[in-house]
């Protein structure tokens, strides 16, 4: 089934595609702009978006990578790009 037009991507492309990636690097996190750079292709117009994703989330290689699960972003502290906390001029108070 065709599931873009503009670039003529069938549903077995992408399942292919996906597999492909998932065999070369078993730790990948597989986005559809990945799907589209492994095709050789670029999105056009956007409208096969929803049938698209609905296409890869059948797909069986798609999980989260084993060795990706239960990762939280964590944050301890006030820990801010690796500043201080009074890195901005406005928060170190006024020069009288």
């Amino acid at each position: 089934m065709i599931i873009c037009h503009c670039t003529q991507i069938s549903d077995h492309d992408i399942r292919a595609a996906v597999d492909w990636m998932r065999a070369a690097d078993p730790e990948t996190i597989i986005t559809p702009g990945k799907i589209y750079h492994a095709l050789g292709k670029r999105p056009d117009c956007g409208s096969c978006m929803p049938l698209f994703l609905d296409t890869m989330r059948h797909c069986d290689n798609l999980a989260v990578p084993p060795i990706l699960r239960g990762l939280r972003a964590t944050r301890k502290g006030a820990i801010h790009e690796g500043r201080r906390q009074g890195h901005r001029v406005s928060q170190r108070g006024a020069a009288v």
